[in-house]
C-alpha cells in the first residue's frame, strides 16, 4: 500500500508519546467540527482505509463524499474526542457526538475509533465501532455552543 504523500504531511508524527498523541486527537476534533469534509480528507493519506460502523471506504474521494452525507444526515453535530491509548503509530480514541435528524430528535453516538498513521503523519486506516442513543433536548452536553473540552463526562458514559 502507498502511503508516501508529498508535502502533506500533518505533525505531530509518529513515534507517539502520550502529549503528542493528544495534540493529535485533540487536532482531529477540532477538524471534524468544522464539518468541512474537503478540509477533513486532507488528514488522512490519499488511499486511506476506512470502516465505519458497517461501511467500508478507500481513499480520500470515499470519504468526502462519505462525511458529506453524514453532516448532512447528522444536523447540529458537535463532537468530543479523547485518547484512550496509544503506540509508536497507532491512536485509540473514545468519542462523543451530539446530533439531530431531520425530524429534530437528538441523539448521542458514543463509540470508539482505531487509527493507525503513516509516518508522515497522515492517518492510514481508521476504524469506529459507534451506538446512537435518543437523548431529549434538554439532556444534551454539548448545546449552546459550550467548549466541548469543558463538559464534564461522568465515569458511567466513559
Amino acid at each position: 500500500m502507498a502511503t508516501t504523500t508529498s508535502n502533506e504531511g500533518r505533525p505531530p508524527y509518529p513515534p507517539f508519546t502520550a502529549e503528542t498523541a493528544q495534540i493529535k486527537v485533540k487536532a482531529a476534533q477540532d477538524a471534524w467540527n468544522t464539518k468541512d469534509p474537503s478540509k477533513v480528507k486532507l488528514a488522512y493519506t490519499p488511499d486511506s482505509i476506512w470502516r465505519n460502523r458497517d461501511t467500508f471506504l478507500t481513499g480520500r474521494d470515499e470519504i468526502e463524499v462519505f462525511l458529506t452525507k453524514k453532516w448532512q444526515r447528522e444536523q447540529g453535530y458537535r463532537l468530543r474526542k479523547e485518547l484512550f491509548a496509544f503506540t509508536a503509530d497507532k491512536i485509540a480514541v473514545q468519542f462523543w457526538y451530539e446530533w439531530h435528524d431531520a425530524t429534530g430528535q437528538w441523539w448521542r453516538t458514543y463509540g470508539l475509533e482505531d487509527w493507525t498513521f503513516a509516518p508522515d503523519g497522515l492517518m492510514r486506516k481508521r476504524q469506529m465501532s459507534g451506538n446512537d442513543v435518543k437523548i431529549a433536548d434538554g439532556e444534551r452536553w454539548f448545546a449552546n455552543n459550550v467548549d466541548v473540552n469543558t463538559v464534564a463526562i461522568s465515569e458511567k458514559h466513559w
